[in-house]
């Protein structure tokens, strides 16, 4: 599973590379490249390896035969941060998805040195939706819950990889976030929107790190991580 990454070096830094992981149903470029985030870390000094999740932006397909678990996942990004960074310790910033599956990532490896994890969710949302619901659901279908139709809208959304979306959703429920059994061993930095329901109860969360964290900045679900706030709280920490 081949991942794409948009590799930008920062000459001559003496800093470790910062790893960016973007949300579901988006991309390294609308969730970084577009939005400042590179700029801002090169500024910083920082070499910045932004990755494309599998079916998102420049990254292959989940095809029929592929079964995307998030321990796949996360196997297919250190393969291609290995690529672009062979030796040597790394620091990540994950949303929302991508914080989910870097909260995977210092157990995986012991080249992680620190994270910073936003729009993270306590709780497995893809575990709650029933992909035949789904499939009918993007077939015209009422859905049963609210969560089933948002999901539907957003891997249905333009420029969406739709049927790799949808395959991408019960491939991580198969391996749903159990938090509480792996957290990281690094220090954590945890980022919530103060208007973002999706990270009620992170408290859980930091409580459960053993170098942790925790500060609320502006925003609601995308609104945080566009926020200046958000962006200047992770190269605080990573520095």
């Amino acid at each position: 599973m081949p991942l794409a990454i948009h590799h930008l070096p920062s000459p001559g830094s003496a800093h470790p590379p910062v790893v960016l992981l973007h949300g579901f149903a988006s991309s390294a470029a609308e969730d970084y490249l577009a939005t400042g985030w590179a700029e801002s870390l090169a500024a910083a000094g920082r070499t910045v390896i932004a990755v494309d999740l599998p079916g998102h932006g420049g990254s292959p397909s989940v095809d029929a035969d592929t079964r995307a678990t998030t321990s796949a996942v996360v196997a297919a990004i250190l393969e291609a941060i290995s690529a672009a960074v062979p030796e040597g310790p790394f620091d990540v910033v994950g949303y929302s998805l991508g914080a989910r599956l870097a909260w995977e990532l210092p157990a995986a490896s012991p080249r992680v040195r620190r994270v910073v994890l936003g729009g993270l969710s306590p709780f497995e949302p893809f575990a709650t939706v029933d992909p035949a619901e789904l499939d009918a659901v993007l077939l015209g279908a009422e859905p049963s819950t609210p969560l089933v139709g948002m999901m539907a809208g957003m891997i249905s959304a333009p420029g969406r990889d739709t049927e790799s979306l949808a395959r991408l959703i019960p491939g991580l429920a198969s391996e749903p976030f159990a938090p509480q059994t792996a957290a990281p061993q690094v220090p954590a930095l945890l980022v919530a929107g103060s208007g973002d329901p999706m990270t009620r109860g992170i408290e859980e969360l930091a409580e459960a790190l053993r170098q942790g964290a925790l500060t609320h900045v502006p925003g609601d679900h995308r609104g945080a991580l566009d926020s200046i706030e958000f962006r200047t709280a992770a190269i605080q920490f990573l520095a």
